[in-house]
């Protein structure tokens, strides 16, 4: 599975970003789809995921970005994206997507469990 994230940028605070993220293969919709970022110096660490078709498409998100992003997922362009809002300045950091293809709830947070990562995209947030 190869994975391929645009839509970074720099934004001022405040402002929003769409992020995308391009799967192969063909068996896209069962995968759990996840964000994570990190910044300088920091850990990765999970933003959001959507679970695949075995999982309902059920959405979660780290506290720290609930209300302001959303993930998403179109299975038939093999896309997940992760619409961001009221972005703060702490939101700068390169942002990854990944795929789980195992998909297990209690360790959708975890950067361990997923198998494939994306080359990652800046997001820098102004103040």
């Amino acid at each position: 599975v190869q994975l391929q994230a645009s839509g970074g940028g720099l934004v001022q605070a405040g402002g929003s970003l769409r992020l995308s993220c391009v799967a192969s293969g063909s068996t896209f919709r069962r995968y759990t789809m996840g964000w994570f970022r990190q910044a300088t110096g920091e850990e990765r660490e999970f933003v959001a995921a959507i679970r695949g078709s075995g999982g309902g498409g059920s959405r979660h998100y780290a506290d720290s970005v609930k209300g302001r992003f959303t993930i998403s997922r179109d299975n038939a362009k093999n896309t997940v994206y992760l619409e961001m809002n009221s972005l703060k300045p702490d939101g700068t950091a390169v942002y990854y997507c990944g795929a789980d293809l195992n998909g297990i709830l209690s360790t959708i947070s975890r950067n361990q469990a997923y198998d494939y990562w994306g080359q990652g995209t800046l997001v820098t947030v102004s103040s």
